[in-house]
């Protein structure tokens, strides 16, 4: 019981967090539009950093 519980709530967070990288992604992408090559390639590079830090969270729990 306890297991099926916390196997709930994790599925909850994880849906939580996948909905908010889709926001985030989502304004990025509108404030990237407006922004000069040169910026969506730093944009690029601060996705790729957030990725890694999901990532490593991901090992940890």
């Amino acid at each position: 019981e306890r297991e099926r519980e916390r196997e709930r709530e994790r599925e909850e967070r994880e849906e939580r967090e996948r909905r908010e990288r889709e926001r985030e992604r989502e304004r990025d992408e509108g404030e990237r539009e407006e922004e000069n090559p040169k910026e969506e390639e730093r944009w690029g590079e601060r996705e790729r950093e957030r990725e890694r830090e999901r990532e490593r969270e991901r090992e940890l729990t």
